[in-house]
């Protein structure tokens, strides 16, 4: 359980809703993946899973995809919020860089078409659903893959997309102070009190 300002030690965020991470937001960029290409959803997977799958057949086209690089703000923003009893939200930015390899014989096709697709408004708007806007897209890299002595056709795309992260924390209002300003020669006691 999260504490607030006022017991002091470290505060963990308050907001019911993070930003989309781990298998969430894979979810997103399968979906995303599935859609520019028509590929089937069961062949579009997380670049990383708990348990590795078989590899589909080489006569088989299919996408791996993962998040490869986060690259955030130097310093987020932080603005106190004085609500009923107070919060900090903090505001930060990040640009999130993925990879989808796409493998089989028609590999280069699958990784154009996702290339040039993301560009039309009413896919790139897919990520805004989720809040993120598309960045840019990077060219395609051949990167086959010698697998028991036989050449599998790999594509790779990388693309970013950049997305705001929200976190609530309890930070209490200020209610009074008291204390005093000590200037040479002069001393000053204050109070403030809402």
């Amino acid at each position: 359980m999260a504490n607030d300002s006022s017991t002091g030690g470290y505060l963990l965020p308050t907001a019911p809703s993070p930003p989309l991470e781990d298998a969430a937001l894979d979810a997103v960029f399968q979906q995303l993946i599935v859609g520019l290409t028509g590929l089937p959803g069961n062949m579009v997977r997380p670049r990383w899973q708990p348990t590795v799958p078989k590899m589909p057949e080489p006569t088989q086209n299919w996408c791996a995809i993962g998040v490869t690089d986060i690259d955030q703000d130097f310093a987020p923003t932080v603005v106190h919020v004085p609500d009923t009893a107070g919060t900090d939200k903090l505001y930060r930015n990040e640009i999130l860089t993925l990879t989808a390899s796409f493998y089989g014989p028609a590999a280069m096709q699958y990784a154009a078409q996702a290339r040039d697709g993301i560009f039309v408004a009413q896919n790139h708007g897919m990520l805004e659903l989720s809040g993120m806007g598309l960045v840019d897209v990077g060219r395609l890299t051949a990167a086959p893959e010698l697998l028991n002595q036989q050449w599998l056709r790999r594509y790779d795309l990388q693309f970013r997309v950049r997305r705001q992260v929200e976190r609530t924390y309890s930070v209490l209002n200020v209610l009074s102070a008291h204390g005093t300003i000590n200037r040479d020669p002069d001393t000053t006691d204050f109070v403030v009190e809402q």
